[in-house]
C-alpha cells in the first residue's frame, strides 16, 4: 500500500513534528532553506512548476503570512497545481484580530509580551513582524511577516484560491483551515472529525 504524501511548506525542519492526524503520511519538506534539509528546496511562490497532483495533503503552519500579500494567491494556487483532486491544504496563520484585541484588552505596547513561547517571550511586534529573535540571528528578512490575516481574510483568500470547501476555527493566537480542493471524502473528513455528508 502507498503512503498518502503530505507537502511541508516552509516546515524548516523535519525534527519540528506534524500534527498527529498525519502520522501516516509520507512527510516530505519543502523550504527554501538548504539547511534544514528539505526533500524540495524551492520557494512557494514557484509550486506551480512542480509536477501537477502528486500530493495528498499540504500542511503550511505559520509560514503564508511570510509572503507580501499580491503573492499569497500565487502560493495558494500552487497548492492548488500540486494537491490531488481529493487533496487538501491545512493552513496555520497568526490571529492579527485576536493579537489586536488582546493587546487593546491588557493595554499592552508593541514591546510588550504578549505569551511566552518554547522559544522565549513573544512580543507583540513579534507576532505582527516576525520573531526578531530569528530575523536577527538569521539575518534572513524573509522570516518577517509580510501579511497579516484574520479569520475573514484568510477564508476570503482559500476561496479565491478556488477550494471547495473550508472548514476553520480560531484560538491559541491562531487561525486553523482546513481547504479542500474538491468535495471532501468521507476518510478525510474522519480525519479532521468534520461532519459526514
Amino acid at each position: 500500500m502507498t503512503l498518502k504524501k503530505v507537502l511541508n511548506v516552509g516546515g524548516n525542519s523535519k525534527a519540528i513534528a506534524l500534527p498527529p492526524h498525519y502520522a501516516n503520511f509520507e512527510h516530505l519538506l519543502l523550504d527554501i532553506d538548504p539547511k534544514g534539509k528539505p526533500d524540495i528546496l524551492c520557494d512557494a511562490r514557484k509550486l506551480g512548476e512542480l509536477e501537477a497532483g502528486q500530493f495528498d495533503a499540504i500542511y503550511c503552519s505559520h509560514n503564508l503570512e511570510h509572503y507580501y500579500r499580491h503573492d499569497v494567491q500565487k502560493v495558494l494556487a500552487g497548492f492548488q497545481h500540486v494537491l490531488k483532486d481529493d487533496g487538501f491544504a491545512q493552513v496555520r496563520v497568526p490571529d492579527i484580530q485576536e493579537v489586536m484585541r488582546i493587546t487593546l484588552e491588557k493595554g499592552l505596547d508593541i514591546d510588550d509580551v504578549l505569551y511566552q513561547s518554547p522559544m522565549g517571550p513573544i512580543m507583540v511586534l513579534d507576532v505582527l513582524y516576525g520573531h526578531t529573535g530569528q530575523i536577527e540571528q538569521s539575518g534572513e528578512d524573509f522570516f518577517a511577516h509580510k501579511t497579516g490575516f484574520t479569520h475573514k481574510s484568510l477564508i476570503a483568500a482559500l476561496t479565491r484560491a478556488r477550494f471547495a470547501k473550508i472548514y476553520s476555527g480560531t484560538g491559541n493566537l491562531e487561525i486553523n483551515a482546513i481547504a479542500f480542493k474538491n468535495e471532501p471524502s468521507a476518510e478525510n473528513r474522519a480525519l479532521f472529525n468534520l461532519p459526514q455528508g
